[in-house]
């Protein structure tokens, strides 16, 4: 049995969180930023692309025996 008693309605979250479809205005460094963090995106996936490729062709290269 719970000793808690709970209140009666909407729960409510200690964070504060955005509401959904408001925009905040980006200053000209944010859009610098956005552009980086694709770069880096694309970065990483073309480096997860070429180690997989080059995994590949090693184990493929391995003599059987």
């Amino acid at each position: 049995m719970s000793l808690m008693l709970t209140a009666p309605g909407p729960r409510r979250g200690a964070t504060k969180r955005r509401q959904p479809g408001r925009r905040r205005r980006v200053p000209g460094g944010a859009r610098i930023d956005r552009w980086l963090d694709r770069l880096v995106d694309i970065a990483v996936i073309v480096a997860l692309v070429v180690g997989g490729v080059a995994l590949l062709l090693t184990l493929l290269s391995l003599p059987r025996g």
